[in-house]
């Protein structure tokens, strides 16, 4: 059983650091080192006659303030101010260019092969960095490093922007153009987008203690009302008419995916009628491996994939390329295809590894809307990553992608999607959910620099947490027969087969000292969890465990309906168990109930059909990635 008194003490802990996070103001000499980043902000607004809380709200719509150890962001930006450096970061593209991954996963037709990506010329807002080392007569190298530096530089693009709109105005109202330019937007409805937000957050106010340990504080301005008018005037394109399925109040334009033949096959998703024929039970969130520009070629190549929609990392932009009645390609497994929505974010999960502000509140408006919309939970056994969609059967779990990667920050995206990760589950409970301090977790993963390569990555924040055999940091990490066989699992950033994630749910196995166990792909998996930091805390729930005289119960990466339910012209599709089983007296956290579906599909959209089955399967956490078990196989436990 878990602990039952630490996630109390960690509980009130967290609300005294809230509170000490609000800054208050004292003597220049006595005020503390931490307070370091807001002195900088005040410096800069000052030397360059930006208002201070223009330039504080801006730079937290970019990075939340963080430095992230001078790493780039998904979109090739450094530091609190988000300089991007397309080229000295050298984004490539990669993710629709793997032979083996087939977005479609329907087996019942011919794998759907992708073409490359084709790389494209960056647009104008991706290298702002050498304008600001320009202004300040730097190097750009310094200000991808130098977080003081950083904030200068984009002090003085904010000035530089304010002077070319010819406005001579030290209060923030009157900054809008110049906020709207900074977010590198193409289109005035991208640029609106970033600057509302901006000047919501104004308002609103905020403070937080930044991954390095500053305090920042933006006291809320009530009453403001920017001159919107500033944005008509910066010569950008104007947006596309909305034609969309998005909230009104964010900018959502139609960049439509076709439905065309092409030869003996057609793209680039399937007709259906959902939710009538059809529950959506998931969102599926996936960053793009490619480029704002190249991802939208993607999408309206025809023949090839799609999803629903896309976020702009610069400023939350979306677009939207699928309807939701409608089934993308996208995850890899056509069963979840089917059950879900894909969002993809503009982005990198290796190679740039953190997301802007704007484009996770963007994300978060998105699919809070869909979620209410098609009645999907808003907890992480329905909002999954593409690193939690299993592989429809054996032959397939190598090739399923695994973006957003353990950078993506969950407790954050829930927290915007108004559903915290709440550590409110019963002290007696014998589930627990994941939830490590991100800033201060850092696990060392390998190969952001190349897939399998080795060499370290730069240490930065992570929701991810690393499971061992026993409880030791020594001890070899668990194995995932489907990825490597008998072996174990590795610290590469794209290995999960030891790896679980903020806001997911496991049974307890075992716990010994400052390690919990918890069940995952048939082990125990060992983590820390100690009582002045813990990474996790207990959950309320059920878990799924082998019915009595079972000793075994096999797994599956779909829950399609039994033969007898498929009409004579539609073919069987074979129920193929994954290379795991739960074993008796195991236990794996329950997600939901479903029955049991498979949609025919074709470009004749007049024949297809949805084939529905008696039998019923549980949806469970088994490892890092989601799967199915029989509801006939299993017995159902309340956890406390």
């Amino acid at each position: 059983m878990p602990r039952s008194l630490p996630w109390r003490l960690a509980a009130a802990t967290t609300g005294l650091l809230a509170l000490a996070a609000i800054t208050v103001t004292v003597p220049a000499s006595a005020q503390p080192a931490n307070e370091a980043r807001q002195r900088a902000f005040a410096d800069a607004a000052s030397e360059f006659g930006v208002p201070l809380d223009v330039l504080l709200a801006t730079s937290y719509l970019e990075s939340r303030w963080d430095t992230h150890s001078g790493a780039p962001s998904t979109a090739a930006g450094y530091g609190p101010m988000h300089l991007t450096d397309v080229r000295t970061t050298g984004l490539r593209t990669s993710e629709f260019d793997d032979p083996d991954e087939d977005p479609r996963g329907d087996d019942s037709r011919p794998t759907l092969r992708l073409q490359a990506l084709k790389p494209s010329t960056p647009p104008p807002g991706s290298q702002t960095i050498d304008k600001a080392a320009e202004l300040l007569h730097t190097d750009a190298a310094k200000l991808r490093t130098d977080a003081e530096a950083n904030i200068r530089g984009g002090a003085a693009l904010l000035a530089q922007y304010q002077r070319e709109l010819g406005v001579k105005s030290d209060n923030a109202k009157d900054w809008y153009g110049a906020v709207a330019r900074y977010s590198g937007s193409e289109d005035v409805t991208g640029a609106r987008t970033f600057a509302d937000e901006v000047f919501a957050t104004i308002s609103s106010g905020i403070a937080r203690t930044t991954d390095d340990g500053q305090a920042v504080k933006l006291a809320a301005t009530s009453g403001l009302t920017p001159d919107r008018t500033q944005a008509d005037r910066l010569g950008l394109r104007a947006g596309q008419p909305p034609a969309t399925e998005c909230p009104r109040s964010m900018s959502c334009e139609s960049v439509p995916a076709p439905f065309q033949k092409i030869g003996d096959s057609y793209g680039n998703y399937d007709q259906a009628v959902r939710p009538r024929d059809q529950k959506i039970d998931y969102i599926v969130i996936h960053d793009t491996e490619g480029t704002w520009d190249s991802v939208m070629k993607q999408a309206q190549t025809p023949g090839q994939t799609a999803w629903h929609y896309t976020v702009r990392s610069s400023d939350g932009q979306v677009a939207q390329h699928v309807p939701t009645k409608d089934v993308g390609w996208h995850a890899g497994n056509w069963y979840l295809n089917a059950k879900s929505l894909g969002v993809e974010h503009e982005g990198f999960a290796a190679q740039g590894t953190w997301f802007t502000e704007a484009m996770y509140r963007q994300s978060a408006k998105l699919v809070r809307y869909l979620a209410h919309r098609f009645g999907v939970p808003l907890d992480r056994a329905h909002i999954l990553g593409h690193d939690n969609v299993p592989g429809p059967n054996a032959d397939k779990i190598k090739s399923m992608h695994w973006d957003p990667g353990p950078y993506w920050d969950w407790a954050h995206y829930f927290d915007l999607l108004g559903a915290p990760l709440e550590h409110d589950g019963s002290p007696d409970s014998d589930l627990v959910m994941i939830a490590p301090e991100y800033s201060a977790n850092r696990p060392v993963f390998t190969g952001c620099d190349k897939i399998g390569s080795g060499n370290p990555c730069p240490e930065r924040s992570s929701g991810s947490v690393v499971l061992h055999t026993e409880p030791s940091e020594s001890a070899p990490l668990l194995s995932d027969v489907g990825m490597h066989g008998p072996n174990p699992s590795t610290m590469d950033v794209s290995d999960i087969g030891s790896r679980a994630a903020t806001g997911q749910k496991y049974a307890v196995a075992d716990t010994r000292d400052d390690w919990t166990a918890i069940w995952y792909l048939g082990q125990k998996g060992w983590f820390r969890n100690p009582d002045d930091a813990p990474t996790a805390y207990p959950a309320d729930g059920f878990v799924a465990t082998p019915k009595e005289g079972k000793a075994t119960v096999p797994v599956y990466g779909s829950a399609y309906p039994e033969a007898g339910a498929y009409p004579k012209d539609i073919p069987v599709q074979e129920l193929k168990p994954l290379p795991y089983q739960l074993g008796a007296g195991q236990k794996y956290s329950v997600g939901g109930l479903t029955g049991s579906e498979y949609y025919s599909a074709s470009f004749d959209v007049a024949t297809n059909k949805v084939v529905k089955g008696k039998s019923r399967y549980v949806e469970i956490q088994l490892g890092h990635r989601v799967a199915y078990v029989s509801r006939d196989d299993v017995d159902l436990e309340p956890t406390s």
